[in-house]
């Protein structure tokens, strides 16, 4: 039904807005003639001169030919009126994200267009089949979510809905790889494959939030360490408050208001408020003239505490490199290969890796440290003592943390700490995903490096852990808490047994 797309293919983008005029560039520079049009008067020409002045400064910095910027900005034409675009094969809607407004604009362009032409949608969250719904031929409507921006960004969600022909998702797949992205292939549900699985990333810490069990500044920290550029407090203040929790609300909504995806109260005040974040001055952080941000202290070595006996609990990667600090550092200790749990017991107290329990269902003199994904010397490490532990043993954990090279953050006594809680939350969604069809392993794993920058994939994540240990993550945060939202996926408990046969 539809011919193969070619450079020779003419392509229509509607909305010339930031992404608008980013799809418009790449498609241009890709070779195709594009036409870039705008409901308001003026904005497509305006984007295209601001194009035309983003590719000279990339000239002048030696990142792109003149001659092939000149030709770029040649091959777009502003137009004020659809009918010029009547011999577009493909169009590319970048409009605003309005169900009613993006269904009249597909039904308008489908009497233009040629009935060969390929429909395509940006949308970041709104269903494809629900846009396709009330078209001639919707069968040749698929998503093209492509990030911000849009340029830079290589992942491209191709997005089928119910009644998308698979030759129709094909093409645009291999379209997007001929525009030098990744493409993954993706079923319409809520959020699609990127702000679905990410939700838990700001979830998880607003709840950390919510109960007072840390500050913003020390999450952000900690989740740093584990390799992301941004922690989640920082992200949400980039991105706009606003946004984020309008996104939040939409997959919460569209997903029958699953518990898994409620919005939070910490966030909605601060949008109640207009604090939105960067772009109003204050968020989680103050971001107006004058003003710091909190940063937590940095690493300091400590001596080794007084104690009789120190022992390695665990065999796992984490038990051998404690071995190999203490061995290094020359601290006497025996090794419990075959203990239950990982960590350290020095005299009458233990330093437990969290299994997703608080420290004080654990034990007495407990604490609990989160998981140390990376293997950096000082990286910040949360940990949380038990309420029934003597009242230096908050002191004692953390100097023990420090011989082992971390730099301690005590939060309050929660379960799964800060890390811990949020990959396996992570991975938990990813799983889902899978589990429904939504995407692949190797696609969920992608979209989220490639689309929000994350250091690892969930799966990839998931290969370095055990599917058995976040299982046991998961039931504990739901044994305590006592609700829907830490319900452990079908798809990862079966990966659990398996593991264990």
């Amino acid at each position: 039904m539809s011919k193969p797309i070619s450079k020779d293919t003419t392509v229509l983008v509607v909305g010339a807005g930031i992404m608008g005029a980013g799809i418009a560039q790449i498609a241009a520079q890709a070779g195709h003639t594009v036409f870039l049009y705008d409901t308001k008067q003026g904005a497509a020409a305006d984007a295209k001169t601001k194009l035309a002045k983003t590719l000279d400064g990339l000239v002048s910095k030696g990142k792109l030919d003149a001659t092939a910027a000149n030709q770029a900005v040649e091959r777009i034409q502003a137009i004020s009126d659809l009918e010029k675009a009547t011999n577009a094969g493909l169009v590319v809607e970048a409009i605003i994200e309005n169900l009613d407004v993006k269904r009249g604009l597909f039904k308008q362009l489908e009497v233009l267009l040629g009935k060969e032409a390929i429909l395509a949608t940006n949308t970041s969250s709104i269903s494809v089949t629900a846009i396709a719904n009330g078209l001639q031929h919707p069968e040749r409507l698929v998503g093209m979510h492509f990030f911000n921006p849009v340029p830079l960004m290589k992942l491209v969600e191709v997005v089928s809905g119910l009644q998308t022909k698979p030759e129709v998702a094909e093409a645009i797949f291999e379209l997007s790889k001929a525009w030098g992205k990744v493409p993954v292939h993706a079923r319409s549900t809520p959020g699609f494959i990127v702000n679905r699985i990410a939700r838990p990333y700001y979830a998880e810490n607003l709840a950390l939030l919510h109960e007072q069990a840390v500050q913003a500044h020390v999450l952000d920290a900690c989740l740093r360490a584990v390799g992301f550029r941004m922690g989640p407090c920082e992200l949400m203040d980039l991105i706009g408050l606003d946004t984020n929790y309008s996104v939040t609300r939409s997959v919460y909504e569209a997903n029958f208001f699953d518990k898994r995806y409620v919005p939070s109260a910490v966030q909605r005040d601060l949008v109640d408020g207009g604090l939105f974040g960067r772009k109003t001055g204050q968020g989680f952080y103050d971001y107006r003239e004058g003003a710091s941000k909190p940063e937590i202290l940095g690493f300091t070595p400590t001596s080794v505490p007084a104690a009789s006996s120190v022992q390695v609990h665990g065999n796992c990667a984490i038990a051998q490199r404690f071995v190999q600090t203490l061995t290094d550092a020359k601290i006497p200790f025996t090794h419990a290969t075959e203990s239950a749990w990982t960590g350290l017991s020095i005299d009458a107290a233990q330093l437990r890796l969290t299994d997703g329990r608080p420290a004080s269902q654990t034990g007495k003199e407990v604490a609990v440290f989160d998981l140390p994904v990376s293997t950096e010397q000082g990286q910040p490490l949360a940990f949380a003592v038990s309420n029934r532990a003597s009242a230096e043993a908050a002191d004692y954990a953390a100097a023990w943390l420090r011989v082992l090279g971390f730099n301690p953050q005590q939060i309050a006594d929660s379960p799964a700490l800060i890390v811990s809680r949020t990959l396996a939350m992570l991975i938990n969604e990813a799983a889902d995903a899978v589990q429904q069809g939504v995407c692949t392993e190797a696609g969920a794993d992608a979209a989220m490096k490639l689309g929000v920058n994350y250091p690892a994939g969930p799966f990839e994540w998931l290969s370095r852990w055990e599917a058995g240990k976040v299982v046991q993550i998961l039931d504990n945060l739901d044994a305590f808490y006592r609700g829907e939202r830490y319900r452990v996926s079908p798809w990862l408990r079966l990966k659990a047994w398996q593991e264990a046969a």
